[in-house]
This record gives C-alpha cells, structure tokens and sequence, in this order.
C-alpha cells in the first residue's frame, strides 16, 4: 500500500507505516528542522511545502499517480486544539484540518488515519469525524497513550481511523469490493492484537535517554530536537493500527 504524508513532521507515522509495510510517497510539511529529519530518514521521497497548495496535479508534477494512494496519514496541527494552545480549534489561524480532508475529497484513498492531542475530543472531533462520514468514510476513534505500549513517558494521542470501502483507489482493482460489516469485523478481530504484542516486543528493548546540552548537543539543535519531539507520535503507538490496516487488506484479498 502506498501513502501520502500529511503535517509529517519528524516521521513518526511513517516509521511505523514502513514498518506496516505501508511505502511513503510523498511528505509535506512546512518545518525546517523536521524536513531535513525527513530527507536524512527518506531522501528519495518527494516533499512539498505548503499544504493549501499540494493538490493532485502537483503530486503529478512530481510523478506520483494519486490513484494509487491507498491511505492518507497525519498529524494535522494540535495547537489549536491544545491546552497550551489556549484551544481555539477552529478559530486558530493554524487549524487545517479543512486542508486535510480537502485533499481525502479529491484524492478518495481507501483508509485515513488522523492523529492528534486529547484536546481535540471536546474542540474539533466531531468535525473530523463528521466530514470524513460525509465522505462515505466508517469512522474508528482510538486514544493510545504511549505509556500504554511501554514507553516511559505518557504523551496521550487521539487517533482516528476511517476506511472507504467504495473508494476508487486502485489498490481495490484486484480486489472484491467489501461491506462496512466485514471491515468491522476484521477491525475488532485484529486491532487490539496487535497493541498487546507490541508491548511485550518493547518491554524487552530499553528506552535509550534523551541527550541534551551536557551531552555535546548545541543549545540550537538542542531546542529544534525538543520541539520537534513535543510535536511527534512515538511510532509504536500507531504501529498496531497500521498493521491491523495492512492484516485486513489481506483478509479482504482472501476472501
């Protein structure tokens, strides 16, 4: 499955989407710091730069055909849902929310996955959750705390999970067409799985510190690592939903 990458920041979705299996084929965000993470991490993936300006043509314009984009994927900004934020939600200036699910609309992939702080539960969910519906999109809500698969740290995320069965998406060529119902089953079978063993396989693997000044880290690439951290997805959170993704494309094929 092949994936669009939304609001990417330092990649923490597409780490655990490769890991999925899942193959990135274009990123896009707007932050020094995490793009040259990004272009470290994934240099031959294109990336573009403003959001209210990535469109079909210009995937186009840099060879990636948006037919074959099974799954769009993102942390759309959190500020304006946020605490810290003073929790505007749609009246913050950075709320783009409408620019992510503007480009579901046009492009139409077979799974959207969003992620998020708790904030946005009482200041944007509904939305979310309503404009993807509108889309013909069945609509899944996780909250995963990272402390939930072993991590030393909380940092509670929201995730929500959308599939289209009737998407256009060419992923689905070679594949019968599937109901809600089934896909329901499929997520409830497998889902949960997935979390459990994850957070046995990181229980065995300690969690390195993060080094800072003392460490021979400059006070500039020091405070750009940290912003970058607060704003990120530990991989492991949202690696069970796309691997539970991933084991329901493959049930679908079986079937």
């Amino acid at each position: 499955m092949r994936a669009l990458s939304l609001f990417s920041g330092i990649g923490g979705l597409d780490l655990a989407a490769e890991w999925a299996g899942i193959e990135t084929v274009a990123f896009c965000e707007n932050a020094d710091f995490p793009k040259r993470v990004l272009k470290k991490q994934w240099p031959t993936v294109p990336q573009f730069e403003d959001v209210k300006q990535l469109n079909i043509k210009t995937l186009e314009s840099s060879g990636i055909d948006a037919r074959t984009i099974g799954i769009i994927h993102g942390g759309f900004p959190c500020q304006p849902f946020s605490l810290a934020g003073k929790g505007k939600a749609e009246n913050d200036d950075r709320y783009l929310w409408h620019e992510f699910a503007r480009l579901v609309k046009e492009i139409r992939p077979r799974w959207v996955v969003g992620e998020n702080v708790p904030g946005i539960l009482n200041r944007g969910l509904e939305t979310t959750v309503s404009d993807l519906e509108k889309e013909g999109y069945e609509v899944w809500v996780f909250s995963v705390a990272a402390s939930d698969i072993g991590a030393i740290h909380k940092r509670q995320r929201y995730f929500i999970v959308a599939c289209n069965t009737h998407s256009q998406s060419i992923i689905q060529e070679d594949s019968p067409t599937c109901t809600f119902r089934s896909e329901r089953q499929a997520w409830q079978s497998s889902s949960w799985k997935y979390w459990r063993e994850f957070r046995e396989l990181h229980r065995k693997v300690p969690e390195p510190g993060i080094c800072r000044v003392d460490d021979g880290v400059s006070r500039e690439l020091d405070k750009n690592r940290l912003i970058a951290l607060g704003n990120a997805v530990q991989p492991q959170q949202v690696y069970p939903i796309f691997k539970t993704i991933m084991e329901i494309e493959r049930m679908m094929r079986a079937e």
